[in-house]
């Protein structure tokens, strides 16, 4: 029973430290420690990032650092591509073949979020010298943007529901390519609102097919909301250059072994 305050608070500081998604954490613990089956680890974890992200959210509103518009364009791909997601997997069913294909989905989409974590200031520095999606500068693709945005709101709908993981590192790095000249923390923000309606619906869509686990998603949550504030507090002391190639490498290691696992 203590296990998973424990768990939650350790995951809470992490995320407080370092920024990266709980999910990319959160997952594979409860898979890889807590014995849990890929499809009750996504589900549980999605309604602990959307409790989470909430608070996130409400203080990103109230300093006017979220992007609502393309908040809805976001989610106007995320949610209908979640809900598709759910649907087949409540036809399909929870199969050990679709319970395979959910942890090297979340392996992938693990490697590609600590690979982008531990290039994110190179990748920002880069995106900003070769901006494309801004004026002066192929001012026809402007006009496509917010369909881009739309169909990039499918793919993490897609991903965060087979995996729980997306919504952060990806999301955020999404809404870079495609807004170089939004403000780092209006890209945070706009990013962490879009997540909690996409993590609040396929959370709800796994609670439905039975794969979500309240009690332990409650003791989670005991954990991680001081979890997030004491790391929020270290992670201002500590140097980023050294938290954020910590956190790459053990996600990816976190990666191989769960792939290895399911070979």
């Amino acid at each position: 029973m203590f296990a998973f305050p424990i768990a939650g608070f350790v995951v809470g500081a992490a995320v407080g430290m370092t920024g990266v998604g709980g999910g990319s954490l959160m997952t594979p613990l409860l898979i890889l420690l807590f014995g849990f089956a890929p499809s009750a680890a996504v589900g549980t974890d999605l309604l602990y990032a959307a409790g989470t992200k909430a608070f996130g959210t409400w203080l990103h509103g109230r300093q006017q650092t979220v992007d609502w518009r393309v908040v809805g364009l976001m989610a106007s791909g995320s949610l209908p591509a979640a809900l598709i997601t759910i649907a087949v997997l409540h036809h399909i069913g929870m199969t050990p073949a679709v319970q395979h294909v959910m942890v090297l989905v979340l392996a992938g989409a693990m490697i590609v979020t600590g690979v982008l974590t531990f290039v994110r200031g190179q990748l920002v520095a880069w995106l900003k010298n070769r901006a494309i999606f801004q004026n002066g500068r192929g001012d026809r693709l402007l006009g496509y943007r917010p369909a881009i945005t739309v169909v990039g709101g499918v793919l993490l709908g897609v991903l965060v529901t087979l995996s729980s993981v997306g919504a952060g590192v990806l999301g955020t790095t999404l809404l870079l390519v495609l807004y170089p000249n939004t403000r780092a923390v209006r890209i945070v923000g706009t990013d962490i609102a879009h997540a909690v309606p996409l993590t609040l619906v396929a959370g709800l869509g796994h609670l439905a097919l039975g794969t979500t686990d309240l009690g332990v998603l409650a003791l989670l949550l005991v954990g991680s909301l001081p979890g997030i504030y004491v790391g929020t507090r270290i992670g201002r002391r500590l140097p980023d250059r050294a938290l954020r190639p910590i956190i790459a490498v053990f996600l990816v290691l976190i990666a191989v072994s769960m792939i290895v696992r399911a070979c």
